[in-house]
């Protein structure tokens, strides 16, 4: 079985697959008279070339059972994936450079306030959650060939402690 550590997801350490989508650090504007702050530029939205429209939907997830086992990565070539909780709770996340390379996986333990824009054919796995009914925001492209699937030969078993 391959133990992962998940390290604290941060800027630099996830820039290689994409955008770290927190408000943390970020220049807040005050708008509305003062009764509302807004963080503009949280991540590069890349998903309309071809004149496909900009998805943005709500996914609910459930814990996968542990250790969880590691059967499929995903990627998506034609845009960028975002997620971002909509509670403060922490939750996972698993990319690759290869996915049939072992070494290559990399987590990351996200905090409730943080979300993640997966880059162009970064390969990720499904949503991974702590706790049950876990809502997110995504925003994608809207269009069913924005997707790519490998299923892996022999499942890794990753183990977090």
């Amino acid at each position: 079985m391959q133990t992962l550590t998940p390290q604290p997801l941060t800027k630099a350490a996830f820039a290689a697959f994409g955008d770290v989508v927190e408000t943390d650090g970020a220049a807040l504007i005050e708008i509305n008279q003062g009764f509302a702050r807004r963080c503009n530029g949280l991540a590069a939205i890349d998903v309309t070339s071809g004149g496909i429209p900009v998805n943005i939907s709500v996914f609910e997830a459930k814990p996968r059972p542990r250790p969880i086992a590691i059967k499929l990565m995903e990627r998506h070539p034609l845009g960028t994936q975002l997620f971002m909780p909509l509670q403060d709770r922490p939750w996972l996340v698993l990319v690759c450079a290869d996915p049939r390379d072992a070494t290559s996986y990399r987590a990351f333990t996200a905090t409730g306030r943080q979300g993640v824009n997966y880059a162009r054919n970064v390969w990720h796995h499904p949503l991974l959650v702590f706790d049950e009914a876990s809502r997110f925001m995504v925003v994608d492209r809207m269009s069913p060939d924005n997707l790519e699937e490998l299923w892996l030969d022999q499942p890794l078993l990753l183990s977090i402690p």
